[in-house]
């Protein structure tokens, strides 16, 4: 397929601002990113009419009033781009200072001890980029599930960004064989699943009171080998460091109807997802068209 004109247009565009902001002290940049995010929320009316009516929807009771939470979102994405270009061209230990906190680590560490391997899983929420390098930043092994982008240019930019520390990866189409082997051998695999993506196999479940199609990969992974999920997120700070924060594990059986299994621990980690979505509502993707696929008969 013909790649688009457009697409080498915004390549180099951001091959410049990305030189400009990686010459930038982090606090304009990050001044510079809250403009950027700004604007884009005005001139992308597609994406900034799919965040307020997501917003109203899932917040009835400040329906109309969602729009500063809304530009709030674009602002929380244009500083996450801030931050994976100075994390790009700063020293070793700059992730260092971007991550200043963590909670309830213990739940992975002891979700690892059971030696079945863990199955890490996070959204597109806070800065969810930053958490394979720090894992393997504190010594935790094991390897991330990516979807391959589309224009090589744009994949490469990203794949410098997780190779940074030596976060190991597996594309979505590879074999499956390789996502289990690494349960297998008691490490981390990580993977996001909080998309609807029509081309997985998944399941609808709640989310915000409607159901959602949600992949059931986290879920039919873990049961190959009982390992525990758990969801870990890298959460935006008042001061613009972040926080990691892990979960209680979830806990798969090891007999019980393959199928009720799926759904009924699919529906466990939307869940957990949720709750932090309402805690920290400006941090996630809302761009995104997540209740485009309906039941049948819906």
């Amino acid at each position: 397929m013909k790649i688009k004109t457009r697409r080498y247009y915004i390549y180099y565009l951001l091959k410049t601002l990305m030189f400009i902001l990686a010459l930038m002290p982090r606090k304009v940049s990050l001044f510079m990113a809250e403009a950027l995010g700004r604007a884009a929320y005005r001139f992308l009316g597609k994406y900034r009419d799919i965040t307020i009516k997501n917003l109203d929807v899932s917040f009835p009771e400040s329906a109309g009033k969602n729009e500063e939470l809304a530009k709030k979102v674009f602002v929380n994405m244009a500083k996450n781009g801030a931050d994976w270009i100075k994390l790009l061209f700063s020293r070793r230990g700059y992730l260092d200072d971007l991550i200043t906190g963590t909670e309830g680590m213990e739940h992975l560490d002891s979700a690892l001890m059971r030696g079945r391997g863990v199955v890490v899983l996070t959204a597109h929420m806070g800065n969810w980029e930053l958490l394979a390098s720090f894992l393997r930043r504190n010594g935790y092994d094991g390897a991330v599930i990516v979807k391959k982008l589309y224009f090589s240019k744009f994949n490469k930019i990203i794949m410098r960004l997780r190779a940074l520390y030596n976060a190991q990866v597996i594309y979505r189409d590879e074999s499956p064989k390789k996502m289990i082997k690494i349960l297998k051998e008691g490490k981390i695999l990580g993977l996001l699943a909080d998309q609807d993506i029509d081309s997985l196999t998944g399941v609808f479940v709640n989310f915000f009171g409607r159901p959602a199609y949600t992949p059931i990969a986290p879920v039919k992974l873990g049961m190959v080998n009982s390992s525990s999920i758990v969801p870990v997120f890298v959460i935006r700070k008042p001061d613009d460091t972040y926080l990691v924060s892990a979960d209680s594990p979830i806990e798969l059986p090891e007999e019980e109807d393959k199928e009720l299994v799926t759904k009924k621990y699919t529906q466990a980690w939307t869940d957990v997802l949720e709750k932090y979505v309402r805690r920290y509502p400006d941090q996630w993707v809302w761009v995104h068209d997540r209740w485009k696929t309906v039941p049948d008969g819906a």
